[in-house]
């Protein structure tokens, strides 16, 4: 990754822990947390901030408002997406409406994600 500390873009990702969406929090505080594969949140790779990253799944999961569906944010996450993807990461997207309504599923997606992550990476040997 270009610069694996963007300096220039720690406040932001700090404030952006302490000011999580209501989805986030709720991932957060009762699934990825206690997680037995570690989560951060908020974290910065390159040019970007990551809700939350696991660098043992190589994993990054964004959660998304309605605002991503418009075209021009569609095409920036695409951009996003491509830029982590080209350093080896696995980028899933999960709207927020789908945290709510069905939060097990989700979870139960993310497990899948990791587990898949995994086990591709210890068959790289």
């Amino acid at each position: 990754m270009q610069s694996k500390h963007n300096k220039q873009l720690v406040p932001l990702a700090k404030q952006l822990r302490k000011e999580m969406t209501k989805e986030e929090r709720h991932l957060w505080y009762d699934f990825l947390r206690s997680y037995p594969i570690r989560f951060s949140r908020q974290k910065v790779l390159g040019k970007y901030i990551a809700d939350f990253y696991s660098a043992e799944a190589k994993l990054v999961i964004e959660l998304d408002g309605s605002q991503h569906y418009e075209d021009r944010n569609a095409d920036k996450d695409a951009e996003r997406t491509a830029f982590l993807e080209k350093y080896g990461l696995t980028v899933i997207r999960i709207p927020n409406n789908e945290v709510n309504r069905n939060f097990r599923g989700v979870c139960e997606y993310i497990d899948a994600a990791v587990k898949q992550s995994l086990s591709q990476k210890s068959g790289d040997f």
